[in-house]
């Protein structure tokens, strides 16, 4: 077949630096094959080597929807948008690193391609866990840590709950907007809740109406009493702050924390749970979103907001970058050393340069995939592993962080 058009959604995810470049060269390929290669990517790596940028935004959710940008890659570096002005970015090597409070041990795995592994992992700092794809990162850190106590996994995977759950009902963040809307009206609570007494009788608080059609995929069309409002005409009467239920579980996180922050619409409780989300890089995503509509990237960030009231512990990530744009990598890196501040430990299964280059220790696993790897081959500093430059992981964050005088 020739001129094929090939359609990758984010396929860096998951990879090392090195399976990156790999990768890279394969699309370049297929392109020189007589090919279209169109790829939706947030790694510069990637998006250096493409002949043609469509940047969307400018910002994200009902602040995006817009084509910013359309060019090449060098005129993307001197245009103004959000990406541009990013995509040169690189996090230095800190200047000084934490001090382990203890150390998590680890003796004998052997769970998958482990051979055999020991290793000390430090608690009370920012802790990196890398190597090349299949090199044993996840086997070491799930197959190790799991059920021990104080561990908690934060990871990308389904959130249980039906499709009429979102952001508001995950979080608990629907308890007190409820019991603000109750007691400024003087109503009961459940009258603010769509799955409860404040359902729309005709779609039954859903917003849409399912039909099954059989042997073909159902199909969801909004519900023309409450026209997707979910709530029973009667329950928008009521408001708060100027707004009716509907409108505020319409709002995006950003507008929400202004909302419940202050003025008459003040909610104390409310604004702690929007600022964590807001913390965690989700200010974009409104309050009623369905769960089921979130990517992998935006649930570990769900979940992780949820987890932040916790005391104590030790947070495992896998991948927290996982469809990050440029821009949002330095906010992460921000709420990962506020959260190891806090006193919580932190461990994060990560390739991403500028995460790798903010860790305090780097435990550095391979020295390739499957049978080649499932050793520890770097246990660190950063900047020892920049110096070292032993290890594929070394070579390239010694690359990434040579770039910065570059």
């Amino acid at each position: 077949l020739t001129d094929v058009t090939y359609v990758f959604d984010e396929p860096t995810i998951g990879l090392h630096p090195h399976d990156i470049q790999r990768m890279n060269d394969l699309l370049l390929r297929l392109r020189d094959k007589g090919n279209t290669v169109l790829v939706v990517e947030h790694k510069p790596e990637t998006i250096a080597i493409g002949d043609h940028v469509v940047d969307l935004g400018p910002g994200a959710g009902t602040a995006g929807g817009e084509v910013v940008f359309e060019g090449t890659v060098d005129d993307l570096r001197s245009s103004d948008t959000l990406t541009g002005r990013h995509l040169d970015d690189r996090a230095s090597l800190k200047d000084q690193v934490r001090t382990a409070s203890g150390a998590l041990e680890i003796r004998g795995a052997s769970t998958h391609n482990l051979r055999e592994v020991n290793v000390d992992i430090p608690l009370g700092v920012l802790v990196v866990v890398t190597g090349v794809a299949g090199s044993g990162k996840s086997s070491l850190i799930q197959g190790s840590l799991a059920g021990r106590d104080g561990v908690v996994f934060i990871d990308q995977g389904g959130i249980r709950g039906s499709r009429r759950s979102n952001p508001a009902t995950y979080t608990g963040l629907l308890d007190p907007i409820r019991t603000a809307f109750a007691k400024a009206n003087g109503v009961k609570p459940a009258l603010f809740s769509a799955n409860s007494e404040g359902a729309c009788p005709n779609c039954n608080g859903a917003g849409v109406i399912y039909t099954d059609l059989a042997m073909m995929a159902g199909v969801a069309t909004p519900c023309d009493v409450c026209e997707g409002k979910r709530f029973e005409a009667s329950v928008l009467d009521y408001h708060f702050g100027g707004r009716d239920i509907s409108e505020v579980l319409a709002m995006p996180v950003a507008e929400a924390l202004e909302f419940f922050g202050a003025g008459e619409s003040r909610t104390p409780a409310a604004h702690a749970i929007l600022a964590r989300l807001a913390d965690v890089g989700l200010g974009y995503l409104t309050l009623g979103q369905p769960l089921t509509t979130l990517s992998g990237g935006e649930r570990q960030r769900l979940k992780l907001a949820t987890h932040l009231a916790e005391k104590g512990g030790v947070y495992v990530l896998d991948e927290p970058t996982a469809g990050l744009h440029l821009a949002d990598v330095e906010q992460l890196l921000g709420l990962l050393d506020r959260i190891v501040d806090s006193g919580k430990s932190v461990i994060v299964i990560e390739h991403h340069q500028a995460v790798m280059s903010h860790a305090d220790w780097i435990i550095d696993l391979g020295p390739g995939a499957g049978h080649d790897g499932g050793r520890v081959v770097f246990e660190g500093t950063p900047a020892d592993l920049v110096a070292d430059r032993s290890t594929l992981t070394g070579e390239h964050l010694a690359a990434y962080v040579g770039a910065l005088g570059a």
